[in-house]
Order: C-alpha cells, then structure tokens, then sequence
C-alpha cells in the first residue's frame, strides 16, 4: 500500500503564525504577511509538487480567493500537481459545474479534484443568497452530485428534484479522467450523501478512536449502498528533527494567539451548526495550555484560533510518521496537511517525514525524481533533513 498526501493552498493568506478563520470568521491580519499572489501560492505548489505530494487543496469561503479562479491560474505554473478545489454546490448550476470540471481537466491535463462542501453556516450561505437550512443543503448536494455524475457518464439528464430541476442537460465533451469527489461531514445526513455518491471521504483530525468509529459507520452506510468509500484525514503538522524542537513550535505559535482573538474565534465558532466543527471545539476543552495535547502527538492548538480543520501533527519527524502509521491502520489511505508558513513546513514533511515512510513501504514518490541540482529549496530556511 502506498499512502497519497496532498498539501494546502492558503488562499486565506500565510504567515509564520497561525492564520485564522473560517466557518463564518474572518481571516485573522497574520494572513496580510504573506499575501496569497499567484506567484507565491505556484511557489508552494511546485515545492509539493518536487517532494511528492500528489495533489493541494484549496478552501472555499467569504475569508479566502475563490478556489476555482485561484486553482486555474497557479495550474499553469505547474505539471503534475493535482488540485483539490473546495466548492459549495449551492453556489453554482449542476449543469455549469459539471462543465468547468471537464473544463479544467482538460486544460490542466486531467488534475482536478473536486472537494464538496454543503456549507455549515446559514448566516455565511445567506451572504450568498442561499437561503436552506442545513439538512436542506444537504439533500440538495445528493441532487447535485446525482446530476454532476450522470452528466459526466454522458447521459442527458432530466432531473425534477426538490431542490434542483434540469431537462434534457447533456455535456458536449465529458471529462477525462472523471474527477474524483471527496467530501466530509459528520451529521446523520452527510453520512447518507457520502455513502450514496462520493469516492473519499475525509475527516477533520480527531484522535484515533473517534477516527476509526468515523470510518465504519461510513462504511456500513456504503455497503448498503452496493459501494466502498475511500478515507481521508485533514490535519496540519509540525514536523521537525526532534520532539523538543517541534514542540517549541508549537509553543510559539500558540505565544502568538491574541487573548482577544482566541475569545471573539471562539465565540464565532460556538454559533457554527457544523456538526464537525463542534467536534472539533470539544477537542481543546476551552483552549487550557495544558490540555491541547489529545492523543500523542496531536496537539488542538490550532483549533483556538481558526475554523475547520484544528488539530496537528506535533512530534519528531520519527513521531509524525508513527502517527501516520496509526491511522493508515484504521484505514486511512489519504493524508490533506499543511502548515505555517506553508512553504517551509512542506520541505520539513516532505524532507523530514515522506523519507521515512518510503524506507518502510508505505509511500511511493509519485513524480519521476527531479534531478538533486534543479531543486531551489526555499530561502533562508536550511536543509531541515
């Protein structure tokens, strides 16, 4: 078994510190220190692109570029490089949807991925004139994805849903390949979308246990189906050559969290209906210092300051990849991870790290190996092997 990363495209801004928001917070000002150019985010996507990661996620939301416009233009400056574009079905036709993505593969040479995102936050969904509430939303993206994926089959789909209605909707040119739809929720509902029509499945990074009851209810819920899923994991990571260093990290970034913007985050993020972001919230137990720090090695500190995904990989790169190991035993075939600043932290992991899983059998560089003299490791920053 070989294990597939993919990085992260903050199109939300970087910095050396945590940049939050998200789930209907603004984007903190750490993101103004690194501006999310084209130039810069094609630096961190040829960087992910050298150290083997298969593809890069881009979110979606009021705080960030929007991730289709942003994917398009830094694809241009890479060759291999899958993007994974983070996109709310509410927000755009079936029919349209369905052509950009064949769109896009062709024009990229077949690197999109699409990641589908129902929404958890009326009052953000409102601003874009998306007026359901969230089970409605949901039973909308299994119309949604029902239409999407016949026209990719290149039937002529009528569809007269509760939602949504096409008639005699047809692709001229189907996508090559078809892009594969991942998807994350943690509600009854999203469980069914997931089971009925999606190829992976992610998760934001909660402790093993929770992890693993994740995957077999998803499990048991495709198999009813006539389906097997796929599962992915969101995290980010502090990787570094021995605990102490990437503990003293973590430490610093969490020095940086402003009293002021912890509470008014946290205040924001307790109104979410997101059933995941709640998960999530549960983890850092009102943000005690003492207490972010969950399961080895993962560390809730991210979570006091930023929406969604809030836990990260915090060890030596030895610790890392154990932890990694864990939860590719419970099933875990696909890692999304990033880290702050996310072009030093994807040498670290991907020098640090994506070695010691190869030596071991369980990751495959994807990409025919760029020759040692055409790498221009990141300025400043040191070999962090």
């Amino acid at each position: 078994m070989s294990l597939t990363f993919h990085w992260f495209l903050p199109t939300n801004g970087d910095s050396r510190h945590v940049v939050g928001g998200g789930h209907g917070t603004p984007a903190t000002a750490s993101g103004r220190d690194r501006p999310p150019t084209v130039a810069y985010l094609s630096q961190i996507a040829r960087a992910a692109e050298d150290l083997g990661f298969v593809g890069a996620l881009t979110p979606t939301g009021a705080w960030c570029e929007d991730a289709w416009l942003t994917t398009a233009m830094v694809s241009q400056n890479t060759e291999r490089l899958k993007f994974l574009v983070a996109f709310r079905p509410g927000f755009v036709s079936p029919t349209l949807a369905a052509q950009m993505a064949s769109t896009f593969q062709r024009q990229s040479g077949g690197r999109l991925l699409l990641n589908v995102v129902t929404g958890g936050e009326s009052h953000e969904q409102r601003a874009y004139g998306d007026f359901l509430d969230k089970d409605a939303r949901y039973r909308r993206t299994g119309e949604f994805l029902q239409i999407v994926r016949e026209l990719w089959e290149g039937k002529t789909v009528d569809l007269h849903g509760e939602h949504l209605q096409v008639a005699d909707a047809t692709l001229a040119r189907v996508p090559d390949p078809v892009p594969e739809v991942y998807f994350g929720g943690s509600s009854p509902i999203a469980g069914e979308i997931a089971a009925r029509h999606v190829d992976v499945y992610l998760t934001w990074g909660e402790p093993p246990a929770q992890v693993a009851e994740k995957i077999a209810w998803i499990r048991k819920l495709a198999a009813e189906q006539g389906r097997t899923v796929r599962f992915g994991i969101r995290l980010h990571v502090i990787t570094r050559d021995t605990s102490e260093q990437a503990w003293a990290e973590a430490n610093r970034l969490l020095d940086g969290f402003d009293p002021e913007t912890v509470a008014s985050v946290q205040a924001g993020l307790a109104r979410s209906e997101s059933t995941g972001q709640q998960r999530m919230l549960a983890l850092h137990e009102g943000g005690s210092r003492d207490a972010l720090e969950i399961h080895p090695n993962l560390w809730a500190g991210i979570g006091l300051v930023r929406g969604g995904a809030g836990t990260a990989l915090v060890g030596s790169h030895d610790e890392v990849a154990e932890r990694i190991k864990e939860y590719a035993a419970l099933g875990i075939e696909e890692f999304v991870l990033s880290g702050y600043p996310h072009l030093e932290e994807a040498y670290w992991f991907g020098e640090g790290v994506l070695p010691r899983l190869e030596a071991q059998g369980l990751w495959k560089h994807p990409f025919p190996r760029v020759a040692a003299a055409a790498q221009v490791p990141f300025a400043g920053a040191g070999n962090p092997r």
